[in-house]
This record gives structure tokens, C-alpha cells and sequence, in this order.
């Protein structure tokens, strides 16, 4: 994820969904900081290469991009135990900044994940994106959790 989360409530949601996605698979939380640009390109371009640095070149990388495919909660689900046996070592989300990718990590994703039409702030996406994954993984082991 790019950049700081600042409001409490939110940062206490990520903390309870990180915990509770541990429970079924080694799971960690990344922020990687960017230089605050005066142009868009800069920003994105700076962000990319923060970013490329902590990916090795076999990991699954997928983009949470408004471009991206938009799964109900079940599909999201089946298509991450997919994901999961694959041979890459790593399946990399990464949540961008609030002016999209840049070209480079367009480039290097393997795929990009849509969590709606609608916009919301990146730091809202990151919860909304950690409650959807630890639904999927609820819906995969049949727990009462999904209902």
C-alpha cells in the first residue's frame, strides 16, 4: 500500500482483518512511502519505483485498479484458491495512490482487481479490500463468517 492511513477507525479495521486473514494463510501488510510531487507523472513514477523495488520477478502481482475486473464475493473467492496454486512463491495486491499506476507497474501486473465502480479514498479501499479477502477466505473454508 502506498502511504500512511490516518484515521483511527480505519487503521482498527485493518488491524482486525490482517489478524483474522493470518488465521488462514501468511499474510503481511507492506506501506511504502512516496516523495509528495507537484505533478501527477512524478508521483506515479516515483510510487512505481518505490513499488518494483519490493517485488521479486515470479511474483503474482495484481493491481487494485478501478480498471480491473469486478468479482461478486463467492467468484473473488474461487478465483483466489486458483491464485493460491499457482507456482509463483508470492501474490502481491497492491493498492495505489490516489492517481492510479503508472505505466511500469501496468506493465508488470499480472492482473488488476476492480472493488467497484464507484470511488472511494485509497485508505477506505484498503479496509474495504481486507474485509472482501477475508470474506473469500471465509467462503472457501465454509465458515459462517460469509452468511
Amino acid at each position: 500500500m502506498t502511504g500512511k492511513t490516518d484515521h483511527k477507525y480505519l487503521n482498527e479495521g485493518i488491524q482486525l482483518y490482517n489478524k483474522r486473514i493470518q488465521h488462514y494463510i501468511p499474510f503481511n501488510i507492506l506501506e511504502v512511502n512516496t516523495i509528495k510531487s507537484k505533478t501527477q507523472i512524478l508521483y506515479q513514477k516515483d510510487e512505481s519505483q518505490q513499488l518494483l523495488k519490493i517485488l521479486n520477478k515470479d511474483d503474482y502481482l495484481i493491481l487494485l485498479d478501478d480498471k480491473g475486473k469486478e468479482y461478486s464475493s463467492q467468484d473473488f473467492s474461487e478465483q483466489l484458491q486458483k491464485l493460491f496454486h499457482l507456482s509463483a512463491p508470492r501474490l502481491i495486491f497492491i493498492a495505489g495512490g490516489a492517481y492510479g499506476f503508472h505505466d511500469a507497474l501496468y506493465n508488470r501486473a499480472n492482473d488488476k482487481l476492480s472493488l467497484s465502480k464507484m470511488t472511494f479514498p485509497h485508505d477506505l479501499c484498503r479496509l474495504i479490500f481486507l474485509e472482501q479477502l477475508y470474506r473469500a477466505l471465509t467462503i472457501a473454508h465454509n465458515h459462517p463468517y460469509q452468511h
